[in-house]
């Protein structure tokens, strides 16, 4: 069966936070003290992740975004502001189609629609993310550094880089559903149907992300009605590492949508 962990910090409109490929609710550390001063802020481990079980090790975005509403019944929430990060950015997507009334905003980051107009990585970032399954937690999560941040956080804040890998490693990934996240994430296609979306949105992503290039964010804003488009210059896949202070900007853009 799946069975779900879930958090909640906070009070206030609640958020849902979706986590991307591998990672459990927990690696949103950083973001949730900003988000929690205003918000009841909801994380939680997707299937097969952390302390969530899954009930099969075949993962598609529509069911992970089930998942998501299952959490919020749970929780008692009837409607939320929803963040989702990377694979959790195509899960909030499908969340966002499959049960608009559940969603009161949608912030979309780092990450991309499907399809065959989706921006592809270039192979060595595909070929790096096919082994790291199969690479020790520790190699995995130094050799991850060039396609998770960008030139300047690599740069400057080693420190950043160093505590993101520290808390990585105390909880590494599960390799079954690594793998079958990545399946979900590469048969992910809401293309054709962003249109759909009727949550104000606001698209977030990296300039200099390798594994989802900022391409893909274009291409959301362009398909969502009346979806704002956040680059940030100085920042790859890794955001909220590299420029801390988007997650301010995110908090101001949920106020404004409650």
């Amino acid at each position: 069966m799946t069975a779900l962990h879930w958090e909640s910090t906070g009070t206030g409109d609640p958020v849902l936070m979706i986590m991307g490929l591998g990672l459990s609710g927990g690696a949103w550390w950083r973001t949730v003290p900003v988000l929690s001063r205003s918000f009841r802020v909801i994380t939680f481990d997707n299937r097969g992740v952390g302390r969530s079980r899954g009930r099969s090790h075949s993962y598609t975005t529509e069911a992970m975004a089930d998942d998501a509403v299952w959490v919020l019944d749970a929780a008692g929430v009837e409607q939320a502001h929803v963040y989702g990060f990377s694979l959790g950015g195509m899960v909030a997507q499908q969340l966002a189609l499959r049960h608009a009334d559940r969603v009161r905003s949608l912030v979309l980051g780092a990450t991309h629609p499907g399809g065959p107009r989706a921006a592809r990585p270039s192979d060595d970032v595909i070929a790096f993310f096919r082994r790291r399954a199969s690479m020790t937690p520790d190699d995995a999560a130094r050799a991850s550094v060039p396609f998770n941040y960008g030139p300047r956080c690599r740069r400057e804040h080693p420190d950043r880089i160093a505590e993101d890998i520290r808390r990585r490693l105390a909880n590494p990934f599960p390799e079954r559903a690594y793998k079958a996240q990545m399946v979900a994430a590469a048969l992910h296609n809401c293309y054709r149907r962003l249109q759909r979306i009727e949550a104000r949105t606001l698209v977030v992503h990296g300039r200099h992300d390798r594994v989802v290039p900022v391409a893909n964010a274009e291409i959301l804003a362009e398909q969502i009605p009346h979806a704002e488009l956040r680059i940030l210059d100085d920042a790859g896949h890794l955001y909220s590492t590299e420029q801390p202070e988007v997650d301010e900007d995110i908090a101001r853009f949920f106020r404004e949508s409650g």
